[in-house]
């Protein structure tokens, strides 16, 4: 039997052979992997033939990488010379993975000089471009300083930057090299070795002392057009995903919009796998790919490594776990490189937008939202899109992901929020619909309990300084998050004044507003941010007098809670070493408001003297309104009328005709409130109780104020 199994396999073994012998694309590469040096290229129909034969492959269905090794040394040893150097780099077209052996291989030819400048360039194109396609990186990091070496030569600095930023880990920082980056930036302020720089400082910040801004531009371009089309025909024809993790850069090029910029036709968040598993190279590195269940990661965080492309990090809960749990911000800045490049790419700089783009955007942001959701922050690449994105909305384009977007950006110094934020978004508000003008103090409610809860979870124990960090380390004294707060908050007012005068003060814009402020009032007790901010006049009154009985209990709740706050801060103020202080102003204006309050629900006085809202006297008695100083009592306000007339037929069901004045007596009064108590109005229920003392006797059941 055994010796029946041994011939089988010598007979498969030599079909096999024959087979490959007769086939053009296997005698293509003997040909060329044999080839001496010297052999002429003109009229060489041999090599023509085979060059063909080499050509319809790595077009059709790629190369496989034993055949991108022998193409590669071919092409770089120059042992034909000619055009035939170009022409092989342009169809190393992978069908699966990339040896790594064949790119260092390839490295060592840089070196010799045989190779035009050109050449070189292109070499290291296809190298950027087929990076994460790489079966292994530890054999190019350990030439880490050979790479680096490159950098003298200007024409190849941009690609040798960005595969150094590609390779760079902690270990890769120098003082040696620092320095030489520095020596080439003071040459010229080139954007790609400050993004290499900037890395380094992430890495080494004692060793870079360059302050780099937060909205620098993208450094690297992308450098795939000579491959992205055969790459995207190559993964097709071949139905698996080869280059899941470049797909936002090879995307399938549709027609040009600008004869400036390209269209990047596909937003599709890359996935992690991308490459054939196989066993690591390398002992003490396990690639994130390779990790596949939550206990695994835990076992092995100090030796994971992370993806190359890290776009794929946004598909992989488990991979946004692993990042969350990182020391350093090396992860973050990467990431943040890819997203500004692609945000920038696909909203910024396009002009047209099909269906199925706009669903693939959709889907894109819905997963960065997620995202940020998940690490409880925002990126600053994302930031610094949207404050450039808001300059060109429309309102309406994404309108749901812009605005949870532009939520979850951390805390703006005041002396840049006009600019950035409030200006673009006063525009849209006041000429766009009510709906949008709900959304956007819906989300600047949101950001303001964000910065609200960064501030709770940072603050330092003696409540004086804090520490925001965001992707980078983003130091802010307690007075620079309060300037910011109160920008905020005063913003708010403003527009929200506005905005109920333009909406003839619509019930569901004042539903959001007061949700603002129910954020506002407990800034001291609930997040210990020692500041306390009353809502303005064009935002009190409308909700005291509107018709819905919603708003008029919210704001009752409201003012209660302003209360609380108030009276802890004054005991705060008198017990604490570092009191912090409230101006007279604010207790003048809360004092105000309760005045107004309970004249108007309780003591049936609107409009009289220092009751907040003074009318004269001629003006009320041309309303021809009998009584005008009871009209907005608990018992003839419109948003309660209805319930004083339930409780009315509920007391006296025998009675023909209305007599709403009755409810005011005896102790029907407290009745009455105990009534509407019941029916949900709490917030009405804590003010009554926290502002009143009530007296009960026959005569006057009426409370008095206590404030």
């Amino acid at each position: 039997m055994g010796f029946i199994c041994d011939r089988s396999l010598r007979v498969s073994k030599n079909a096999r052979k024959k087979s490959e012998a007769g086939d053009p694309f296997v005698l293509a590469l003997n040909y060329l992997s044999t080839v001496e040096e010297g052999t002429p290229w003109k009229g060489n129909d041999a090599l023509e033939r085979h060059m063909a034969a080499v050509e319809r492959v790595a077009l059709g269905q790629g190369l496989p990488p034993e055949a991108i090794s022998v193409l590669l040394d071919f092409a770089l040893s120059l042992r034909i010379r000619g055009t035939l150097c170009v022409r092989v780099l342009k169809i190393l077209i992978p069908a699966s993975v990339v040896p790594q052996d064949a790119v260092i291989l390839g490295v060592s030819w840089l070196c010799v000089g045989k190779m035009t400048v050109s050449a070189q360039a292109m070499f290291l194109r296809w190298v950027l471009t087929v990076f994460d396609l790489i079966d292994a990186k530890d054999q190019l990091r350990a030439i880490y300083g050979f790479i680096f070496s490159f950098l003298t030569e200007q024409s190849l600095c941009p690609y040798v930057c960005h595969l150094l930023y590609l390779l760079t880990r902690k270990e890769s920082v120098r003082p040696y090299r620092v320095r030489r980056l520095l020596e080439l930036q003071k040459m010229g302020r080139q954007p790609f070795l400050m993004h290499l720089l900037a890395l380094y400082k992430v890495f080494s910040p004692e060793l870079v002392t360059l302050s780099f801004p937060s909205n620098m531009k993208g450094g690297f371009k992308n450098h795939n057009s000579t491959w992205k089309a055969a790459l995207s025909t190559v993964q097709r024809r071949n139905n698996v995903q080869v280059t899941s993790d470049l797909h936002l850069t090879f995307g399938l090029k549709q027609r040009p919009v600008s004869k400036k910029r390209k269209l990047n036709s596909h937003l599709t968040v890359p996935a992690v796998r991308s490459v054939p598993l196989r066993v690591s190279s390398s002992k003490k590195a396990l690639p994130l790919e390779q990790v596949w269940a939550f206990p695994q990661l835990l076992e092995n965080l100090d030796r994971i490594e992370l993806p190359a492309q890290m776009g794929s990090m946004l598909g992989s809960s488990l991979a946004l776990h692993y990042m969350d749990c990182l020391r350093d911000n090396s992860a973050f800045l990467r990431l943040n490189f890819w997203l500004g490049h692609a945000l920038h790419e696909e909203f910024l700089f396009r002009r047209e937008a099909g269906s199925q783009n706009m669903e693939e955007a959709t889907r894109f942001l819905n997963t960065l939202i997620s995202t940020q959701r998940l690490l409880q922050e925002g990126f600053s690449g994302t930031e610094v899109f949207l404050f450039r994105f808001l300059r060109v909305w429309d309102g309406s384009l994404l309108r749901p992901q812009v605005l949870a977007l532009l939520s979850d950006i951390p805390v703006v110094p005041s002396s840049r929020i006009d600019l950035l934020l409030f200006e673009p978004l006063m525009q849209l508000f006041f000429t766009s619909s009510l709906f949008f003008k709900c959304s956007v103090i819906e989300c600047l409610n949101s950001m303001l309990l964000k910065w609200l809860t960064w501030h709770s979870v940072y603050a330092l124990e003696d409540g004086l300084d804090i520490s925001v960090s965001s992707q980078t380390p983003v130091n802010m004294t307690l007075s620079g998050l309060m300037d910011s707060v109160v920008e905020l908050v005063q913003f708010v007012g403003r527009i929200a004044t506005i905005g109920l005068q333009l909406e003839g003060y619509h019930t569901l814009l004042l539903s959001f507003t007061l949700d603002f402020y129910q954020t506002v009032c407990d800034m001291y007790l609930k997040y210990d941010l020692p500041l306390v901010l009353m809502p303005p006049t064009g935002v009190f009154y409308p909700a005291l007098l509107a018709t819905s009985p919603v708003c008029v209990d919210q704001l009752c709740q409201i003012m209660y809670r302003y209360r609380t706050n108030l009276v802890s801060a004054k005991r705060q103020e008198r017990q604490t070493e570092k009191p912090f202080h409230i101006s007279r102003k604010t207790y003048r204006q809360f004092n105000q408001y309760v005045v107004s309050i309970v004249s108007c629900l309780w003591n049936s006085r609107a409009f009289q003297p220092d009751t907040g809202v003074e009318l004269g006297e001629d003006l009320l008695a041309g309303s021809k309104v009998p009584e005008p100083w009871s009209s907005f009592s608990l018992v003839r306000h419109p948003a309660f009328l209805s319930y004083a007339v339930d409780f009315h037929l509920k007391c006296w069901p025998e009675r023909k005709e209305l007599e709403l004045n009755s409810i005011k007596g005896g102790r029907r009064w407290e009745w009455y409130a105990e009534f509407l108590f019941c029916q949900g109005f709490q917030g009405v229920k804590e003010f009554v109780q926290s502002s009143f003392s009530r007296r009960s006797s026959a005569e006057d059941a009426e409370p008095t104020s206590s404030s």
